[in-house]
């Protein structure tokens, strides 16, 4: 994994970033003089070499993509570039899945400059995508929270299989495979023992198994509550 190190240097060269590129009026700035900045971007901050690590215009399948950023022939993943004078939304992202999955890349950057959001490519039937994650690189308060991500982003970090780890972490920790991990007969059965140690009663796994899942709808519920 990432080390302190790692992350604090990336906070430094996003600073500098931001103070090189995100103070300026960026109102005008269209696609084609946004990628000097995403060229900084995956160059002196994130550490990939231009002309060997980053491919631009890469023709897939008679489309271009912006850039494909590949090491030792393995391509790692598809950045799609927008116009850093407007704002990223949902409808962005749909052009580099359908790069990707021409592909068979798993990961896309979708990018304005300003904004970077990183998806993972789930192929199937049909095809699926999870964000991992968006920051805006002009909000400086942003900054150290969003190196803690963009590490896995790092050339050091994609040639040391970091971004998989990151990503099997996340899955991992998601509320989703939590539940489902709760939500079990071995999780049922140790809590039949505590329960019984507790009361002396011999609860049947099937009672455990609906309170379990009683308090996984009212968590779910909370959760809501508070996003909302």
């Amino acid at each position: 994994m990432a080390t302190d190190l790692q992350v604090r240097n990336l906070i430094r060269k996003l600073r500098e970033y931001r103070h090189q590129y995100l103070l300026k009026d960026l109102k005008g700035l269209d696609e084609s003089a946004t990628r000097i900045l995403v060229n900084h971007l995956l160059s002196n901050v994130l550490g990939y070499e231009e002309l060997v690590d980053i491919k631009t215009e890469y023709e897939i399948k008679g489309a271009y993509a912006d850039y494909i950023v590949q090491l030792k022939r393995n391509k790692c993943f598809v950045v799609e570039v927008k116009a850093a004078s407007i704002n990223l939304n949902e409808g962005h992202i749909r052009q580099t899945i359908g790069y990707a999955a021409n592909e068979g890349i798993d990961w896309a950057v979708l990018t304005n400059g300003r904004q970077v959001e990183l998806y993972r490519i789930v192929f199937g039937k049909p095809i699926n995508t999870v964000k991992l994650f968006s920051y805006s690189l002009d909000d400086a308060k942003q900054l150290s929270e969003a190196a803690k991500h963009l590490v896995f982003l790092t050339k050091n970090s994609i040639l040391k299989k970091e971004l998989e780890t990151y990503w099997k972490r996340t899955t991992a920790l998601s509320p989703e495979s939590i539940a489902r991990e709760l939500y079990s007969e071995e999780v049922a059965r140790l809590l039949r023992r505590c329960l019984k140690k507790d009361t002396k009663i011999n609860f049947p796994v099937e009672d455990i198994l609906v309170a379990l899942q009683l308090v996984i709808l009212e968590k779910q519920d909370l959760l809501l509550k508070v996003k909302h």
